[in-house]
């Protein structure tokens, strides 16, 4: 009886403390953890290479982001559609490729340490430039009519007083009339003709990019049907813009095409430039058929270190440049037809009127 006693006693306490304890509990409280909020968002966005002249960046498509705000830990960055970029500073470069100019929203999030957001974006427009060497002049010598006075204007004459013969003994008198020079049919067509004018023999024209366009380095493909009588003379040539001041052949000399008189079956590539005040030359020719009844595509490339010519692509022609020679600066571009001279030769007795035609004249960098 002794021990069922002891063990109801020892029950009746555990009961009473564990009832204690309960009614402890019962007064403490949890409060729920404090939310903390970010505020004060700000983005700024830096178009890379913006200026006067480039609104919408340099082309290489790369902007610069930073965001700010109160109690900010973390961003996240959206271009456009593209998926969220987390960043813990707030600043964050980013590269468009999609050329040309486009429109793109940039939205930015704010994250505190209790994974509380807010957002703010903006709308910017990016230029990206494509890649390789850029149209960035032509002719397509649309249309009919004159050449485009906008693009082109006219060397006329002889060369005299200064220049008799143009330099070369030349016998044509350059004019810019519609029976010398005009667009038909989507060509330019250059038309040497035998008529006495102006106390020459024959007559030609000869367009000239000077003062209208001018330029250093780049590419030049022109494509072109040449005559095909004795003693014309067909040029696609470059000088340099300075030969009003210099002279020649201190202002330099690109051939991207000639081709003498005689030997319808070649053209030639040539650079000239000066050598302590007298002409030097460089030149290399190319092999060509049915130049007179199809048209080709002479081109050139030019650097800061060479200059190669090509017939149809097909390179045929290098020179390695160096900063003794003229061939740093802007040169304009030249078009003409020529007779007789030190390429031209003798021309057919029998000779009365020949073509150059030009499909088109484009420049790219």
């Amino acid at each position: 009886m002794l021990n069922l006693k002891y063990i109801f006693n020892i029950t009746l306490v555990l009961l009473l403390i564990a009832s204690c304890s309960s009614g402890e509990d019962a007064d403490i409280t949890l409060n729920d953890p404090e939310i903390i909020k970010p505020t004060n968002l700000v983005l700024t966005i830096n178009v890379v290479g913006t200026d006067n002249n480039n609104p919408n960046g340099d082309g290489s498509g790369v902007i610069q982001c930073t965001a700010s705000a109160t109690n900010a830990v973390k961003y996240g960055f959206k271009f456009g559609s593209e998926a969220e970029i987390e960043d813990t500073d707030g600043a964050i470069q980013h590269t468009f490729s999609t050329t040309g100019t486009n429109e793109y929203l940039i939205t930015v999030f704010a994250y505190s340490i209790t994974n509380q957001t807010i957002s703010t974006f903006k709308s910017i427009k990016v230029f990206v430039k494509a890649s390789g060497p850029q149209l960035i002049w032509s002719d397509e010598f649309d249309g009919n009519g004159m050449p485009n006075a906008s693009k082109w204007t006219f060397d006329i004459g002889d060369g005299c007083p200064n220049l008799c013969g143009w330099g070369n003994s030349e016998l044509q008198h350059y004019t810019d009339r519609s029976e010398n020079v005009k667009v038909e049919d989507g060509v330019l067509k250059i038309s040497a003709r035998k008529e006495s004018y102006q106390g020459a023999q024959y007559t030609s024209a000869r367009l000239i990019t000077k003062g209208k366009f001018e330029f250093t380095y780049g590419k030049v493909d022109v494509r072109a049907k040449l005559p095909a009588s004795k003693g014309t003379w067909p040029a696609i040539w470059l000088l340099g813009s300075n030969i009003d001041t210099v002279g020649w052949p201190v202002c330099g000399e690109i051939d991207i095409m000639e081709q003498t008189g005689d030997n319808k079956n070649k053209v030639l590539g040539t650079c000239h430039w000066s050598n302590n005040g007298s002409n030097a030359s460089y030149g290399l020719e190319s092999n060509i058929s049915n130049a007179s009844s199809e048209f080709h595509v002479y081109s050139m490339e030019w650097t800061e270190t060479f200059i190669k010519i090509f017939l149809d692509d097909v390179e045929f022609y290098e020179i390695t440049l160096n900063e003794s020679l003229p061939f740093n600066k802007n040169f304009f571009l030249i078009l003409n037809v020529a007779m007789g001279g030190t390429l031209g030769g003798t021309v057919d007795s029998g000779f009365t009127e020949d073509t150059m035609e030009i499909d088109y004249v484009r420049v790219y960098q």
